[in-house]
């Protein structure tokens, strides 16, 4: 997505109360209720959120969330939790309206790629030109070692509406149910929801990827290292602890 001045209000400090009788900080949910697009959500997508999460098997609001974007199949997975120590649970597959770039990481400003790797929603938009829109926190500590350049971009959300440069178009009603899962997670006390990004499901046939790797070297090594973490919640449903080498590939832990 191209720099533009919209405001990121994801993780706002809210000022402390001070001294006896001051009025209490609002929480999360509530400051995001100033706003009238996430009013309309509550009204008309958590209803189809609490249905959603009891045909799962889960309470709603939930404890925590996860969303795992699948870039050839065009899919956005919500996953979600209640307890902490319990696996996670997918909740509803999303299409990716729109794309841009193709397989392989965003390596560069300009590029159009749409980046792969671990993320987490660094910031929430409530009046994004895009109806709603999730930040998306690229270029992460990998990326900034693997990138090409000096500038590598920035700006990549998951977001409403169905046109895009190298963000995550759900279209305006199924970014409403995902933003309103995010903020009542975010207000449950997840402060960090990750965003993991595939070129494709990383099981079965996926080495038909090498067709698309042989004009970059280097790449089918990058995605064996993507695999890594895609196996470990296959196995688990459970998130890895992830952390960044001096040569930026990421490192896996099981939980």
């Amino acid at each position: 997505m191209k720099k533009n001045t919209l405001a990121i209000l994801g993780l706002i400090a809210l000022s402390v109360a001070g001294g006896p009788g001051a009025p209490a900080a609002a929480t999360f949910r509530q400051e995001q209720a100033r706003f009238p697009r996430v009013r309309a959500a509550r009204d008309t997508a958590q209803p189809r959120l609490e249905s959603l999460f009891r045909q799962a098997g889960l309470s709603y609001p939930p404890g925590e969330i996860f969303l795992r974007v699948f870039k050839l199949e065009g899919e956005l997975e919500l996953w979600a939790r209640n307890d902490g120590r319990a696996p996670f649970v997918q909740v509803k597959t999303y299409p990716v309206c729109a794309s841009s770039g193709t397989v392989g990481p965003k390596r560069r400003e300009g590029d159009l790629q749409v980046p792969e790797g671990f993320y987490q929603v660094s910031g929430f938009n409530p009046w994004s030109r895009f109806h709603l829109s999730l930040r998306v926190d690229y270029p992460n500590a990998s990326d900034r070692i693997l990138g090409e350049g000096p500038r590598l971009g920035g700006d990549i959300f998951i977001h409403g509406s169905c046109v895009t440069i190298g963000c995550v178009p759900l279209g305006d009603g199924p970014i409403a149910e995902i933003y309103l899962a995010a903020v009542d997670a975010r207000d449950a006390g997840q402060a960090r929801i990750p965003v993991h990004i595939f070129p494709c499901r990383l099981d079965g046939d996926w080495l038909k990827l090498e067709r698309e790797s042989w004009r970059r070297p280097g790449l089918m090594a990058f995605w064996r290292n993507l695999k890594e973490g895609f196996d470990i919640f296959e196995k688990t449903r459970k998130l890895p602890g992830i952390s960044c080498s001096r040569t930026g590939a990421y490192v896996f832990s099981e939980k």
